[in-house]
């Protein structure tokens, strides 16, 4: 365990230490032979059926899900003593980011063991656990997750579906429409939001082969054609009383917790799906010869390989150092006590800024990499005989699953800022440090002998301009920022960049020392490369957030301090970039 557990949202006030992350370095030969069975599994079971998949033959996704279970895949959170693994996140992750290379299959699989089987282990009763688990973990049953509807997205407690309890105190009877439910054509499984009485939100566990459950036909999507997403109408269904999850009125916990988990297994899976599109781009780039060569020799093709490097190797430092937070966090509980899974959600609640950060970032990495591997593909990447086309197609829902990219972005930022203002984390204290040295010169010499010490300096000033940028923000608006959504999301843009500039560059540090001179320059390649691009991006969200916030004097101060604590001396990034397109290039694969 590591040795100082940062709170979350500490990140922004405090520096961590490289021995206190969880890099991929770090994985367990336990781990690893979990990913290869994982890979071979995606291999040799779903990649030749993908076609199949594709066209909605489910019962190619039914038959992988039950492999699945005899290889341990679907038990991972499961504890011990009902059948499961119990494994750690790291694992989980790991195995998510191995399952996201095959397509369609890999969202059925994220639906049934996140949101479809965690309620379940988190909430169930004995009896419940006793009824349906070891069917859920075994692949026998699939699983779903209703909580969607028409008229409710991300205003998820805005749900009409309703539910009445019978005279005889036996059965509620449900009735309403459930949106967008994946898994919904072949689960055996429902866990489905309704009000009881039109006011408590609560949870039902609802069997297919109940009366009043009815299927609704498939949609016709952008991507991820071969998963299932159909409409789950609840037409006078009966649940008994017993299949009530969790407490009445209570429904709202298990809705937000489950989100929370399936926000940084989601940047796992987004992640393995950009390595997997990256190496499509880098053969097809190899492989495709204009004006007598091959174009990943021309710079252009490079530049796009290279940043495309740089963001995955961010993106996957993210995943794990926030995989290593939860795990730290969830070792410090009692397994022995009563109220486990109500402190375990809480240690998962705690990080709930950084999963937000983490769906947004890697999804966004995952974008960036697909629109590129069409672009290295031409024309033939707007062709459906090209993976490339499928790839882009795939990527389009990340940024809606999970809560939207904005909605994540309006959480991270609101949640740190509400904390400040309960005195959980002294935000407010570290604005007022951060404004005195907007207005204070600093002649402060960097100590070139410290390993990336120019990007840990850049860090220290982008924080320094969050701090500014939501000080402003607070004092203008008080309690009302919470309205003032564009402000807010730019001040996410901050420290979304911070978080995952940060993690790849501890996550350097910590392993530099191991590598080959050859390794340490493309790794030191890669940190130039990715912490110049958030740099940037972070730079035009400051500008941005600060002529929105402020005006007069204290807007051109503001802009002062964004041209001062932006500056990132990316001498070299030409070299950095060509290193770094050439290593990738003659692995034909993610190098890192």
């Amino acid at each position: 365990m590591a040795g100082k557990i940062m709170k979350g949202g500490e990140f922004l006030i405090a520096e961590s230490d490289c021995q206190d992350i969880f890099t991929p370095e770090d994985f367990t030969d336990e781990q690893r032979a979990m990913a290869e069975t994982t890979e071979q599994f995606v291999e040799n079971e779903i990649l030749p059926h993908l076609d199949e998949i594709e066209a909605q033959k489910f019962e190619y996704i039914v038959e992988g899900m039950k492999k699945c279970g005899e290889l341990g895949l679907l038990m991972m959170d499961a504890p011990e003593e009902e059948g499961g693994l119990e494994l750690d996140k790291a694992s989980a992750m790991l195995v998510g980011e191995k399952i996201a290379t095959s397509g369609s299959f890999s969202v059925a699989f994220a639906a049934h063991t996140g949101i479809g089987t965690l309620p379940l282990i988190y909430y169930g009763t004995p009896v419940q656990k006793e009824k349906y688990l070891d069917k859920i973990i075994s692949g026998e049953w699939c699983s779903a997750y209703c909580l969607t509807e028409p008229g409710s997205g991300s205003d998820a407690l805005g749900v009409q579906s309703n539910a009445t309890l019978s005279e005889d105190g036996k059965y509620y009877t449900l009735n309403g429409t459930k949106q967008f439910i994946t898994n919904g054509g072949f689960a055996d499984l429902f866990t489905i939001f309704v009000k009881i009485d039109k006011q408590h939100f609560t949870a039902f566990l609802v069997e297919k082969s109940f009366d009043g459950l009815v299927v609704g036909p498939e949609e016709k999507k952008m991507g991820i054609k071969g998963s299932s997403t159909t409409q789950i109408i609840l037409d006078n269904c009966k649940v008994p009383v017993e299949n009530v999850l969790g407490e009445i009125g209570k429904g709202h916990k298990i809705a937000f917790n489950s989100l929370n988990i399936g926000r940084f297994k989601l940047g796992a899976m987004v992640t393995g799906a950009a390595k997997m599109a990256l190496g499509e781009g880098l053969s097809y780039a190899n492989e495709r010869k204009q004006f007598g060569r091959a174009i990943a020799s021309f710079g252009a093709i490079q530049e796009k390989i290279a940043d495309v490097t740089a963001a995955i190797y961010a993106s996957e430092s993210l995943v794990y150092r926030l995989a290593g937070l939860l795990d730290d966090k969830i070792a410090t509980i009692d397994k022995g006590v009563d109220d486990y899974y109500e402190q375990y959600l809480k240690a998962i609640e705690e990080y709930a800024p950084e999963c937000g950060i983490s769906k947004v970032f890697c999804s966004d990495v995952l974008a960036k990499t697909v629109d590129e591997v069409v672009q290295i593909h031409g024309g033939y990447g707007f062709v459906s005989e090209y993976a490339a086309e499928r790839y882009y197609r795939d990527e389009r829902i990340n940024r809606l699953f999970e809560g939207t990219n904005e909605i994540n972005r309006l959480l991270t930022t609101g949640m740190i800022l509400k904390r400040s203002m309960k005195g959980e984390l002294p935000l407010q204290a570290e604005s007022m440090k951060a404004f005195e040295a907007l207005m204070t010169p600093s002649f402060d010499e960097v100590d070139e002998s410290i390993p990336f010490i120019a990007e840990k300096t850049t860090i220290a000033n982008l924080k320094t301009l969050f701090l500014i940028l939501a000080g402003a923000g607070v004092q203008k608006y008080m309690d009302k920022l919470a309205n003032e959504q564009e402000i807010l999301m730019a001040a996410s843009d901050i420290a979304i960049q911070i978080f995952a500039m940060e993690s790849a560059v501890l996550r350097a540090e910590k392993m530099i020392d191991t590598l080959s001179p050859v390794k340490q320059e493309q790794l030191r390649a890669a940190v130039k490369v990715a912490t110049f691009n958030a740099t940037e991006v972070a730079a035009s969200a400051a500008k941005k957030g600060a002529y929105m916030v402020e005006e007069g004097d204290t807007l051109t101060m503001i802009l002062s301090g964004v041209r001062r604590f932006t500056k990132y001396d990316a001498t070299g990034l030409l070299q950095a970039k060509r290193t770094l397109a050439a290593a990738a290039s003659e692995a034909e694969k993610y190098i890192f």
